[in-house]
């Protein structure tokens, strides 16, 4: 009991922390800055869904991200408002993630991996080539924001609270999500698909539904990418950014509720801030992955946790235990 009352505290003031953030500290680089890392988070719930939950490993979902981001780009540029920008991108995000999971799902292992690789790379060939609709490698130009319940979102705090808004939603769906029969049954098709399917469950459905979930934050995620900067070009959707996404989930530790956060916020940091006082941070940062997967393979969250039972263990002084006859236990 005590243990649970810790963390509700814990997330209380995290809560607390994250929406006063903007009121505390009155400087929009940290509050773009924090900004990146809740996008890029939302981004890793959805992939970590396939990666850590079914144990697919995706190399394409930055076209899933893209997508969302140009489909919402070419319907607000088209004159379409806001709202229903977002909700055809995400229609189109979701028709498309449907295609890929049908096409990904034919193969398993490493067969998966180069399907994903070979799907993300068309949409970035269509970005890149496409010039009429999707203007080449000049990107795609925004003005404006949404104006939910007539909040203005043209100004840093609000546009952060509203991300604050989606990315608890998200972090709330993956805590239900894990804690549900659906999230026991992924982890099942994961583990022994063939058990699972001999105890009747449709393996296939059940990935092809958590692809589709995946799609659907990912694309959530894309269209708040485009709203932050206002912009997309094929830079978002190439192999590198499915590839960087990938490291911050596994970085994290994958099929854990923080493990993207914490991925997410690594990167973010180290592509934002460290690569201000040094001058070789791809180094730095490759030094860190291979360092995690050294001494923490599992991800710095799973790892953090077995350190610090390890070191709980270890301080915790042993209490003598009554033998029989009443004499403490040697």
């Amino acid at each position: 009991m005590n243990s649970k009352i810790t963390r509700f505290l814990l997330a209380i003031a995290g809560f607390a922390a994250l929406l006063l953030f903007p009121v505390a500290i009155d400087n929009p680089y940290y509050i773009h800055l924090l900004e990146t890392i809740m996008i890029y988070a939302i981004l890793l719930f959805g992939l970590d869904i396939v990666v850590g939950y079914t144990g697919q490993v995706s190399l394409g979902h930055a076209g899933l991200f893209g997508i969302a981001a140009y489909s919402g780009a070419i319907l607000i540029t088209a004159g379409c408002g806001h709202f229903v920008a977002i909700a055809g991108a995400l229609v189109v995000t979701l028709g498309v993630a449907a295609m890929f999971a049908v096409l990904a799902l034919r193969g398993t292992g490493l067969g998966f991996v180069m399907i994903t690789v070979a799907l993300g790379q068309i949409v970035w060939g269509v970005a890149y080539r496409w010039i009429s609709i999707t203007n080449g490698d000049n990107g795609i130009s925004v003005s404006g924001r949404p104006s939910p319940l007539g909040l203005s979102l043209a100004s840093p705090a609000h546009f952060y609270w509203a991300t604050l808004a989606v990315f608890l939603v998200a972090l709330g769906s993956i805590a239900i999500l894990g804690a549900s029969p659906f999230g026991a049954s992924l982890r099942g098709t994961r583990d022994q698909p063939r058990r699972m399917a001999a105890l009747g469950y449709h393996v296939w459905m059940i990935r092809f539904l958590a692809f589709l979930l995946s799609g659907f934050w990912s694309g959530v995620a894309g269209l708040l990418f485009l709203y932050y900067n206002q912009f997309v070009s094929p830079q978002g959707v190439a192999l590198t950014a499915s590839a960087e996404a990938l490291l911050m989930v596994i970085a994290g530790g994958s099929g854990t509720l923080l493990g993207p956060v914490v991925g997410a916020a690594l990167v973010v940091v180290m592509k934002n801030v460290a690569s201000g006082y040094i001058e070789r941070w791809n180094f730095l940062l490759g030094a860190i992955f291979v360092a995690i997967v050294v001494f923490m393979p599992e991800g710095l969250v799973p790892g953090a946790a077995r350190l610090w039972r390890r070191a709980t263990v270890a301080w915790t002084p042993r209490a003598a235990v009554a033998a029989p006859g009443g004499r403490p236990a040697p």
